[in-house]
């Protein structure tokens, strides 16, 4: 049960959740999901792959 706190699963990524997290909280956000999936293709994006998170969630708050 939550705290009213964040809540974030990395399923194996380890931190792109928390980075999603700190992304909301500087905008102030509050009661947002944003589910960021990718599929193994074969290829180890390492550092980069929380640069793709950051993308896509740039992407959603610049909608709003």
């Amino acid at each position: 049960m939550s705290d009213g706190g964040p809540i974030k699963g990395d399923d194996g990524e380890r931190g792109a959740g928390m980075v999603i997290v700190r992304m909301l909280e500087r905008e102030g956000l509050v009661d947002h999901m944003i589910v960021v999936t990718r599929w193994y293709g074969g290829k180890h994006l390492g550092g980069d792959r929380f640069r793709h998170v950051q993308t896509c969630v740039r992407a959603y708050l610049d909608a709003l």
